[in-house]
Order: structure tokens, then C-alpha cells, then sequence
């Protein structure tokens, strides 16, 4: 038996927020006992409070989750209004299961900033490889997915996805999960594994068992002009494209004096795609230096990379978003009840959305049933594969859409 339950507030006090989530939860679970929980906060609460409040409501469930950039849920509450889309709410969505098993772990200090000066270099996906594993140990079932909230700010997006998919050591396994937001303050995020609220971590839910997962991923940027090679790069830091400078290469694009910005992000191309391969992942630009030409991403960008520029507008951002709908809904047999959606979208998106962000919301929910708990949030960054069945990747400005099937006859609620 699986029953999903999701829950909203936007209250501005802490402890009532989460009193009020646990509310709505609680009727929507109905006397079943939660086992995990994903918990969406805005920067501003007191999250010590919130996941207090939610542990002592749900003393058994295993939590993950982290501060956003905006959070939407189907929640209703006591007078029937659902929330949906809000830039300073609480949302959680919790999981009910007697078949399903569910296990926690965190990577933590992913950055190597709490091991003082003199340590080695922090390997990040070394750390979040065996967290993976850690909780893949405590699973009595085979992985079904693997959810995430990492850090943004401190560390590298790629090299988490990297460190998420050697330690699941199957590629089968869908990774998903959206890296945590600060409302666009750039002042520091914040992870939640349990009831500790940490900085510079990663948490990782997996769930175990007879789950179905369909995702689909797509942002509603287009390619535009030639493809070109990253012939110098490290990290996130761009050195040359095509052996000039990547400022060069942008602006016989955008014009001269024009600034990089996310409208035009950069697409990244699978090593194995040809020239007519439309496969690619996107980073999103961070900065360029206009004495050297140089430009760093929100996101690693691979040295020998094929890359192409891409644009977009707010119809095609839109379109972007039913695209993942429908790729998710595809890829999830007729048969299969849909027992909950999850969602991770792009802070960039919400910023070149602006007024029009609930409409992303508002397309998931259309194509769902009433009764389907959903839950999501704005991210400084989105994981789930480029295509459905391969490995995951990082991305900037992207929806990620991921339906959770269950073949069992219980209700869900939410």
C-alpha cells in the first residue's frame, strides 16, 4: 500500500507552518504511519522550528530537504484553497508504505571548508558516493529512485550527480532532486537531513521496492548559429571555445557590448551525439571578465565539450515545461496509477518567467489527476537525465518532471 500526502502553509511563523502542514497531512494519511518525508522551505523560517515540529508529528518518517527559491504543492487546506505556487511557503510532501522501503544519508562539508586549511582538497563526489551507499545499505529493497537536495553555493552540481551515480552503481536507478535556493540572495542555502539543518551537504533519499518512476527533463531552450568545442576549461570556468575567447564566441551572437545572461544559456552536447543529436544539458552564464574574455557557468563545464548557444523566451520556457510533462507521462504505462508528481524548476526560469511562474505549476496540475499530491520547488540547479533511462546530469534552467507509479489499490490523498 502506497498513500503520498502533501501539505503547504505560508505562514510566516515557523512553528506554526509546519503545525499547520502536519495538519493537513495527518487527514490526508489517515492513520497510516510516514515513513519519509521531503520538506520545500522558504530562506526566511526558522527551519530548526519547522523540523522539529515535523519530527515530533512524524517521529518514524526519515526527512530530506532544503531552502528554495519558490515552492508549489497541490495541498488544500481546511477551507479547500490550495496554495500552489508561492515565493515564502513550507511544503512537504510525506510517503506511506507497508511494501516500500525507504533509507536517508548526508554527505557533508562537500566543500572541505570545516577541515581547516591544511587538509587535503575536499573530493565531493568521493563523499557523496558514500552517502549513497550508506543508504542504499539500509534499504531492505532494491533502489527504485534516489532523491536529493544538495548544496548550490559551495560546491560542484556535476561533481554530486557524478559522486550520486558511482555510488548507485546502476545508471537504471533514476537520480532526482533540484540543488537548494536562497530566493536569489546569494547569502547561503541550507540542507535538511532529519531534524539537523546543515550547509554545504548533500541529502539523499532512496526508496526501495515496487515503485514505478517516469521522468521527463526539458527547458524550452533552442540552439542557434554553429557548434563549436571547449578547447580550454576548468570547472566551471570557461577559457576558450573554438581557442578564443568564450566571450568572443557570445557576442558574435548577442553583439558587441551585449552581457552573457541566462536567456542565453549554453547547450552542452552528450560526448556521443552527433551533429544532428539533439541531446544536450545546459549551463546557465555566471560571469564574464571583459579584459580576458574568460566566462565561468553555473555548473562544470567539460573541457573538449561540444557546445552551442541557445535562446529562448517565456512562450518557449512554457513550452519547455509541458515538453517534460508530457515525456514524463509517456514514459509511465496507462495501467500504473499515478500515486504523486514531484517537480524541481529553475530559479532562472522563475526569473524570466516572472509574473507568469505559476503557469509552469498550473500545466503540471492540468495534466493530472484532482486528486494526484504534487510538489516541487525553484532550484539553483536540476537533476534527472537528459533522456529517460540514462544517467543523470546536472542542468541549469531546465523542468524536471518525475511521476511516482504504484500498482497497488490503496487511495492517495493530497
Amino acid at each position: 500500500m502506497l498513500t503520498v500526502a502533501v501539505g503547504q502553509s505560508n505562514d510566516i511563523d515557523a512553528t506554526a507552518a509546519a503545525a499547520e502542514v502536519a495538519g493537513q497531512c495527518e487527514r490526508a494519511l489517515g492513520g497510516r504511519r510516514a515513513r519519509a518525508g521531503l520538506v520545500f522551505a522558504s530562506i526566511d523560517l526558522e527551519h530548526a522550528r519547522v523540523l522539529e515540529t515535523l519530527a515530533r508529528a512524524f517521529p518514524e518518517a526519515r526527512w530530506i530537504g532544503c531552502t528554495t527559491d519558490g515552492e508549489a504543492t497541490s495541498a488544500a487546506g481546511r477551507d479547500g484553497a490550495r496554495l500552489g505556487f508561492q515565493e515564502s511557503s513550507l511544503a512537504v510532501m510525506l510517503f506511506a508504505s507497508d511494501t516500500l522501503s525507504f533509507a536517508t544519508a548526508v554527505a557533508r562539508d562537500l566543500s572541505g571548508a570545516a577541515s581547516g586549511a591544511d587538509a587535503p582538497a575536499s573530493d565531493p563526489r568521493a563523499r557523496v558516493r558514500d552517502a549513497v551507499r550508506e543508504a542504499a545499505r539500509a534499504l531492505s529493497r532494491p533502489p527504485s529512485v534516489c532523491i536529493t537536495t544538495p548544496e548550490s553555493l559551495t560546491s560542484s552540481g556535476a561533481a554530486i550527480v557524478d559522486g550520486l551515480v558511482e555510488g548507485l552503481a546502476d545508471e537504471r536507478v533514476p537520480i532526482v532532486g533540484g540543488l537548494a535556493g536562497d530566493g536569489v540572495t546569494w547569502t547561503g542555502t541550507s540542507q535538511f537531513h532529519g531534524a539537523e539543518v546543515l550547509h554545504d551537504a548533500a541529502p539523499v533519499l532512496l526508496i526501495g521496492g515496487p515503485l514505478t518512476v517516469s521522468t521527463g527533463v526539458a527547458s524550452g531552450w533552442t540552439p542557434l548559429g554553429r557548434r563549436a568545442r571547449v578547447t580550454r576549461a576548468e570547472g566551471n570556468h570557461v577559457l576558450e571555445i573554438d581557442g578564443r575567447p568564450p566571450l568572443e564566441f557570445y557576442r558574435h551572437y548577442i553583439g558587441e557590448g551585449g552581457v552573457p545572461s541566462g536567456e542565453y544559456a549554453l547547450a552542452v552536447f552528450e560526448a556521443d551525439a552527433d551533429a544532428s543529436d539533439p541531446r544536450f544539458y545546459l549551463r546557465a552564464p555566471q560571469r564574464s571578465d571583459e579584459r580576458s574574455g574568460e566566462m565561468s557557468f553555473f555548473g562544470d563545464v567539460p573541457e573538449g565539450a561540444t557546445v552551442q548557444l541557445t535562446q529562448t523566451d517565456r512562450a518557449s520556457i512554457l513550452a519547455g515545461c509541458q515538453s517534460s510533462i508530457d515525456a514524463a507521462l509517456a514514459g509511465l504505462d496507462e495501467d500504473i496509477p499515478r500515486r504523486a508528481a514531484l517537480f524541481f524548476s529553475c530559479a532562472g526560469r522563475h526569473r524570466l518567467l516572472g509574473s507568469h511562474t505559476p503557469q509552469e505549476f498550473a500545466l503540471l496540475r492540468a495534466r493530472l489527476d484532482d486528486d494526484t499530491p504534487i510538489a516541487g520547488f525553484y532550484a539553483y540547479g536540476e537533476i534527472g537525465p537528459v533522456e529517460r533511462g540514462q544517467r543523470a546530469r546536472f542542468h541549469n534552467e531546465t523542468f524536471v518532471t518525475v511521476l511516482l507509479g504504484s500498482r497497488d489499490s490503496s487511495e492517495v490523498h493530497g
